[in-house]
């Protein structure tokens, strides 16, 4: 009885150290910049152990204000059309996910936006069970205690957008040689469609697939409310 009472108060223990560290952490990165991510991390190391690499990590953090309004119009149009009006999950999206997983066929688009920043500020690179279920935890709080605006700002600093380039500041500086604050809408609509594969696909070297991807999201764009997001 003394080891079974000892387990779970060990259990007890971790999940309030868990819930305090976890909740603390959103709210910080409520009102902060993210300084850096798992992923940003996992990549370094990648690109260490990489004879034929570079070491890469550029970031440069920018406020929503200092975002050109394209950039966010162009990822919502790419990466999640339904942003402003959910909750952090997309069901229906899912739902259609999962019955094209069952037919052995695969679906873009059922992660949404929030749930990309949750997976890049907080946690790592898997396809596991405890993944998934600390993307759920941690997409409800966020969903909870940022904005819609502060979600799309995050995200914009933090996704990565090239090899070794993370954030729409670093992105157009590099592609463009310019301040995200001056990307026009083929600019922020090339960058958006790499997004799926960003090390494979480059705005630097579009490909006929890429640009297809860019008119279409330029159509998206025109299609969607203007997300009042960004400069």
């Amino acid at each position: 009885m003394k080891i079974v009472r000892l387990i779970w108060r060990v259990i007890w223990k971790t999940t309030l150290w868990f819930l305090g560290i976890s909740i603390g952490l959103v709210i910080i990165y409520r009102f902060l910049p993210v300084p850096i991510t798992p992923l940003m991390v996992i990549r370094v190391f990648e690109q260490a152990f990489d004879s034929e690499k570079e070491v890469r990590l550029y970031k440069d953090w920018v406020s929503i204000s200092n975002i050109s309004k394209n950039a966010p119009q162009a990822v919502i149009a790419a990466e999640d059309q339904k942003f402003l009006d959910h909750k952090g999950f997309d069901f229906e999206a899912m739902e259609k996910a999962w019955e094209n997983n069952k037919k052995g066929k695969r679906i873009k688009g059922a992660s949404t936006i929030t749930q990309q920043t949750v997976k890049n500020v907080f946690l790592w690179p898997s396809r596991s069970y405890v993944r998934k279920g600390l993307e759920a935890y941690f997409t409800v709080l966020v969903e909870l205690l940022w904005s819609k605006e502060r979600i799309i700002e995050v995200y914009l600093n933090v996704i990565e957008m090239g090899d070794g380039i993370y954030g729409i500041e670093a992105a157009s500086q590099a592609y463009y040689k310019k301040p995200a604050l001056k990307l026009n809408r083929s600019q922020a609509a090339m960058i958006a469609a790499v997004l799926p594969n960003p090390r494979r696909w480059t705005p630097a070297r579009p490909t006929g697939y890429i640009r297809g991807r860019q008119s279409w999201i330029m159509r998206q764009m025109n299609n969607l409310e203007p997300v009042g997001f960004g400069a």
